[in-house]
C-alpha cells in the first residue's frame, strides 16, 4: 500500500519544479552551516563511506553537490584491462540486463520500455541496436556518482531528450510503464571495438543535473530534443575514464549491437557492481 501511494504521489508532484529547486539548493555555497548539516544528515541516513573519498571531511566541500559528486581515492576502483572485458561504468546495482526484443527492453516485472523512444525516436540512430544487448544499472543515494567508460570509445553524437522526472528506484521501475523512455535523459553514442555503443544517462526526481566531460551540464536543457554531432572532432575516452556525472543520482543504460557481448552469468537483478569490474565479455 505504501509503495502504491509513493508511486501515485509522483504523478501529482510538480516534478520539474521540485527537482530544479533541489538542484539550486544543492549548488548553493552561501550557507555553509546549512550545507554541513545537510551533508552530515545524508551521510548518516544513507550510510555513505567517507573513508573512500579523496576528501573525507564533509565540511571541506563547498556545496552539497560537490560532496555528492566527490572523487574517490586513487586505486580504489581498479579497471579490468582485459581486452574483452566490458566494465561497469558506475557503482550501482544491476536493475536488468539482456537482449532487446521487438524494440522492447525489460524494465521490471510486467514493465518494459521502447528502445527507439529511449534513444530519442530516430529509427536510423536505433538501427545498429536492433535486437541488441542492454544493461540497466541503478545508482542508490550512497553510491559514487561519477560515470566512467565501459569501453574505449570515440564520441559521435549526444542527444538531450526532455521528459518526466519520476524516481528510478526499484519500486517505481516496477510500477511506471516505459519509465526510462519517459524521463529526461542524455544519450551518448560512441564508436567502439564492439561497434556503436549508446550510454543513456537517465534523469530522475530530485536530480539536480546531468553533465558530461565535453559539454558540461546538459540536463536540464531546453524542452525539446536536441542533437549534437561530433563527427569532425576526436573526443576519445579510454575504458575506465570519467565521462560524466549525476548531480543527485539516477540510472545508466548501456546498449550494444546484437551478438557483441555476453553478460556474466552471475549478473542478476539486484547484484551490486563497482566501477571498473568486468561484468560482460566482448564477442567481437
Amino acid at each position: 500500500m505504501l509503495n502504491r501511494l509513493f508511486v501515485m504521489s509522483q504523478y501529482a508532484t510538480p516534478q520539474l519544479a521540485v527537482s530544479r529547486l533541489a538542484g539550486r539548493l544543492a549548488d548553493n555555497e552561501s550557507t555553509p552551516a546549512l550545507k554541513n548539516r545537510a551533508i552530515r544528515w545524508f551521510i548518516d541516513r544513507y550510510g555513505v563511506d567517507m573513508s573512500e573519498a579523496l576528501e573525507p571531511e564533509p565540511e571541506a566541500y563547498p556545496s552539497f553537490n560537490a560532496f555528492f559528486t566527490r572523487a574517490l581515492k586513487p586505486g580504489l576502483r581498479p579497471v579490468d584491462e582485459s581486452a574483452d572485458a566490458l566494465i561497469s561504468p558506475v557503482d550501482g546495482a544491476v536493475s536488468q540486463l539482456g537482449q532487446v526484443a521487438n524494440d522492447r527492453a525489460f524494465q521490471a516485472k510486467g514493465q518494459s520500455f521502447s528502445l527507439t523512444e529511449l534513444l530519442g525516436g530516430d529509427r536510423k540512430r536505433c538501427e545498429p541496436f536492433r535486437d541488441g544487448e542492454f544493461a540497466t544499472i541503478y545508482l542508490a543515494p550512497h553510491d559514487y556518482h561519477r560515470i566512467h567508460m565501459p569501453l574505449t570509445g570515440t564520441l559521435r553524437e549526444m542527444v538531450y531528450i526532455p521528459g518526466k522526472l519520476f524516481s528510478v528506484n526499484p519500486v517505481t521501475a516496477a510500477s511506471v510503464p516505459n519509465l526510462f523512455a519517459r524521463n529526461e535523459r542524455v544519450v551518448c553514442i560512441f564508436d567502439t571495438a564492439a561497434g556503436p555503443m549508446a550510454m543513456v544517462l537517465v534523469g530522475a526526481m530530485i536530480v539536480g543535473s546531468v553533465e558530461t566531460r565535453w559539454a558540461g551540464v546538459v540536463a536540464p536543457g531546453p524542452r525539446l530534443v536536441t542533437s549534437t554531432r561530433y563527427d569532425d572532432t576526436d573526443i576519445t575516452l579510454r575504458k575506465g575514464e570519467e565521462m560524466g556525472r549525476f548531480r543527485l543520482g539516477s540510472t545508466v543504460i548501456i546498449v550494444l549491437p546484437k551478438d557483441s557481448v555476453a553478460w556474466n552469468a552471475d549478473e542478476v537483478p539486484g547484484k551490486r557492481l563497482r566501477m571498473g569490474k568486468g561484468f560482460g565479455r566482448l564477442l567481437k
